[in-house]
């Protein structure tokens, strides 16, 4: 098991490459860079890559609508590159708002365009000249959709390794089937250890089923807040921190009737508390919305509390197939706390 962590994207990235260091040295093994309405995460992931030695990086996410598929395929070989082969491209379909509000282009196909994208990096990477015809994506461009001039290419670099990670963000059945059929890692979100498996087992295992061995294992990136205390009402506060997040997701994302975050609370058998979440939370009643979730749910996805308590933590997660440990340092002592684990893990 690894330990992973969202690295600082809305700051001074010079703060956030200090940062960097001291987690890589308390044993931070991969570090993710969000792309939302912010700093582009390749400028801040390159950067982090001069600025560290060891430590993994990745893309948390890359939108799969804000690139061509080929400029994804050049940017993580050139990220590969200025970092030694330390780059994981995570990619994701992201949402609606900020697709079509942010980039104003049409958030639609997500299924097709994810598994075309990666066919199309997979073989930039292997450098053979680029002929793809799909439903979403032609390569090279058709003669009757432009100047007829365009001429099968590949990359002139030869990259750092031909065979670069790729993680995808999914939630959806059919999603993260296609995550376990065709990329090497998953990143969920309120992934609960005890019940995940009601709600994705089934998807995982019609695509693991699909699976091509030569992927490896499905790696599996999930996990909460980490403070380690023998201070019961610190911990509470702490677990409690989650409360904010979870109800603007479950309540406020997407709209009344498609709200994948939703979705997740009601298979997690959160039926009623997701209903009401939502109708408080679209109402104003913010706070009414945060006090419904669940203390079970809050309890479960924190690695909060004694030192026991989060070792059984730790256990649950890995149990539950989770291979790498994604934490949110949040007690009084972050590095320390994250040695901890890591000695536990290692």
């Amino acid at each position: 098991m690894k330990i992973s962590m969202m690295l600082s994207y809305s700051g001074d990235p010079r703060m956030a490459a200090a940062e960097a260091r001291d987690l890589e040295s308390a044993g931070i093994d991969v570090g993710w860079v969000a792309e939302l309405y912010s700093f582009d995460s390749v400028s801040i992931l390159g950067y982090l890559a001069a600025q560290t030695q060891t430590m993994e990086l990745g893309s948390a996410i890359f939108p799969i609508y804000s690139r061509t598929p080929t400029l994804t395929a050049m940017t993580a070989a050139g990220l590969d590159a200025v970092s030694g082969g330390r780059f994981i491209l995570g990619l994701g379909a992201s949402g609606p708002q900020v697709i079509e509000g942010w980039h104003g282009v049409p958030y639609d196909k997500p299924l097709g365009r994810q598994r075309e994208i990666i066919e199309i990096c997979r073989q930039v990477w292997k450098r053979e000249r680029l002929l793809h015809d799909g439903p979403n994506y032609q390569l090279p461009l058709p003669e009757d959709q432009g100047t007829g001039l365009g001429k099968p290419l590949k990359l002139i670099n030869h990259p750092v390794r031909n065979e670069i990670p790729i993680y995808l963000a999914s939630l959806g059945p059919k999603n993260v089937e296609l995550t376990a059929e065709i990329a090497e890692g998953w990143l969920p979100v309120f992934f609960h250890p005890g019940k995940s498996n009601d709600v994705w087992g089934d998807d995982l295992a019609a695509g693991l089923a699909k699976r091509d061995e030569a992927l490896g294992p499905l790696q599996v990136v999930a996990g909460g807040a980490l403070a380690i205390t023998d201070d019961t009402e610190e911990a509470g506060k702490i677990r409690d921190g989650a409360r904010f997040m979870t109800a603007l997701y479950v309540g406020g994302m997407g709209s009344k009737g498609k709200n994948f975050y939703n979705n997740i609370f009601h298979k997690y058998g959160y039926e009623s508390e997701a209903e009401e979440i939502q109708n408080l939370y679209l109402s104003g009643k913010k706070e009414e919305a945060m006090a419904l979730i669940p203390q079970d749910f809050l309890d479960a996805t924190a690695l909060v509390g004694d030192e026991g308590w989060v070792r059984e933590r730790v256990m649950a997660y890995r149990e539950a197939g989770v291979t790498h440990l994604q934490i949110s340092p949040a007690g009084s002592d972050p590095l320390g706390d994250i040695e901890k684990v890591k000695s536990w893990i290692s």
